[in-house]
Formats: structure tokens, C-alpha cells, sequence
């Protein structure tokens, strides 16, 4: 299917372009959303007439986006979850958890401006990316640990995982195989 898109889409285009979509993609998101109208004669016109005003609406949107992103960028978030002794968490720090965070510290976004590839499953200082407009993004920290001095520990740049393992190993001796030597980790 055939689109005029009504603002800027990664990897599809620019406000204005004309460009072909699989009708699923059109149907259910484009044009519910009002990011796009049909490419026929009478949609074709009606944008043109209206292109200043979409193309200033646009403007507006990216300079606040802008002005929150120079606020929001370099942020730092603590989430405290439950993990096993290897740093793997028992549940995972979803785009919702962070989206939550960010609007409890007094923005205003939601859970799919949060840039995720996928869960954060394990603990550590992780930086994520909050895409405030399709032009504008802001990078902000979060700091996914088992307790809040833990998370001040991994704040500072200390290894919290190894510390454990050298803890262990002080108390209890090294780390042998079967035949009694000493792992070379």
C-alpha cells in the first residue's frame, strides 16, 4: 500500500514521502496513529494544503523534545531487584520498569519511547536510550543492582561480582576442580 507519511519514520522517511508499506504495517499502525494517510488524488491534495501547518506542528514537537532531552540526558536510575550469586536477575528490568522510573522523577514519557532490544536480565550499570522524537534522543543510566549499597558500590565503578568471588575465595579457600587445582580465573 501506497502512504504519504505525516512525519518522520526511521527507516521508511521523511514528512511527505511517498512510500510503499505492507498493508498490515499501514492498517494497524500508520494510519490508526495519524503518522500517515493513503497516496490517492483527493489524501494527495489535502496534505499539500496542509503541509506548513504539519511540518510546524513538527517543529514544535521536536523543540520540546529537545528541551526535555537536555534535562533527561545523563540521568541516572537505581532499580533494586532480587538476583542469584552470579548477577542474574530472578525477573528482568522491562522498558515499563524504566518508563515508571523516568515518570516518577518527574518526566513525562512513555514505555515506548524507552529504546529496549530486549529485557535487561542481569545486574550492572546499563545505558539506555529514550527516543523523544523520531529526531531527538536522550541516553540515560540505569543501575540495576540487588541492594542500594550495592548500587553505590556499581555507581563508583567497582566490580561488585568479582569482589564476591574474591570475598568467597578468602574465606573458604580457592576455587579447585576435581583433582585439587586451583582455577586460573
Amino acid at each position: 500500500m501506497e502512504i504519504i507519511l505525516l512525519e518522520r519514520i526511521g527507516r521508511l522517511g521523511q514528512i511527505g514521502d511517498v512510500v510503499r508499506v505492507k498493508d498490515g504495517f499501514a492498517r494497524n499502525y500508520l494510519l490508526p496513529r495519524n503518522k500517515a494517510l493513503r497516496a490517492n488524488k483527493a489524501n494527495r491534495e489535502r496534505f499539500e494544503l496542509e503541509r506548513v501547518q504539519i511540518e510546524a506542528r513538527n517543529l514544535e514537537l521536536k523543540s520540546e523534545a529537545a528541551t526535555v532531552a537536555e534535562k533527561l540526558d545523563g540521568q541516572s536510575f537505581i532499580v533494586v531487584r532480587q538476583a542469584g550469586e552470579m548477577g542474574q536477575l530472578y525477573g528482568s528490568v522491562s522498558s515499563r520498569d524504566i518508563s515508571e522510573l523516568i515518570v516518577a522523577a518527574g518526566f513525562t514519557i512513555s514505555r515506548t519511547q524507552v529504546v529496549l532490544d530486549q529485557p535487561i536480565k542481569t545486574i550492572g550499570v546499563k545505558t539506555v536510550v529514550i527516543a523523544l522524537h523520531p529526531e531527538v534522543t536522550a541516553k540515560v543510566s540505569v543501575n540495576v543492582a540487588r541492594s542500594a549499597d550495592e548500587a553505590e558500590r556499581q555507581a563508583r565503578g567497582e566490580q561488585v561480582l568479582a569482589r564476591e568471588v574474591d570475598t568467597f575465595e578468602r574465606e573458604v579457600g580457592p576455587i579447585t576442580d576435581e583433582e585439587g587445582y586451583a582455577d586460573e580465573a
